[in-house]
């Protein structure tokens, strides 16, 4: 059984994500992710090492998090939380769902997993096309 606290400690870390992301701190989105730390999209999965260039090639633009459902076990939790991403130049939007996984570390509540799915508007859920982001040296 979770407890308000850890409600409440999770939604605070995936608010700091989404503002992070927002004001394109690395540092910051870094923080938010245990040591082993994974993000998923576009038939990929990156950790924390390539997360400057990830962060440095996603559009800029406002991140706009829904209230995630979690549930917690113990130390562990899992979640899904809404996203409509803003285009800063041209106001598109791309909306999906981010499906995390959790784990209470010494910092606190952190993201061990958080993969993107997109919304299309033929109604379709995919995680991206692959290999749009393309990382130096791959």
């Amino acid at each position: 059984m979770s407890t308000n606290d850890d409600l409440l400690e999770l939604q605070q870390l995936l608010a700091r994500y989404a503002v992070n992301m927002t004001k394109n701190d690395v540092e910051g989105v870094v923080a938010v992710f245990t040591p082993d730390g994974t993000y998923s999209a576009f038939g990929d999965e990156f950790g924390l090492d390539q997360f400057p260039e990830l962060v440095a090639a996603a559009p800029k633009g406002l991140f706009m998090t829904g209230l995630p459902l979690l549930e917690i076990d113990g130390d562990t939790g899992t979640g899904t939380q809404p996203l409509c991403f803003v285009h800063d130049a041209t106001h598109d939007m791309r909306i999906g769902y981010y499906n995390d996984t959790y784990a209470r570390t010494e910092a606190g509540w952190r993201i061990r997993t958080r993969k993107m799915t997109f919304i299309r508007r033929s109604g379709e859920h995919d995680s991206g096309i692959p290999h749009a982001f393309e990382r130096s040296g791959a």
